[in-house]
């Protein structure tokens, strides 16, 4: 598992945030576990032949 972390910051406009916000909080996420999980998503969709570390895989 990871054992540390590092900010990513993005700039969304006003009125996506406070859906994306609302949303999260119905389904008891925080945005932050949304955009973790969808970012491993993504890496595990796009690695290629890259050597993920077992836990990343899945």
């Amino acid at each position: 598992m990871e054992n540390r972390t590092a900010r990513l910051t993005i700039l969304v406009d006003p009125v996506k945030k406070r859906i994306f916000e609302e949303i999260c909080t119905a389904h008891d996420l925080t945005p932050s576990q949304v955009v973790r999980k969808l970012i491993r998503q993504y890496i595990i969709e796009n690695a290629g032949d890259r050597e993920l570390p077992e836990w990343l895989k899945g």
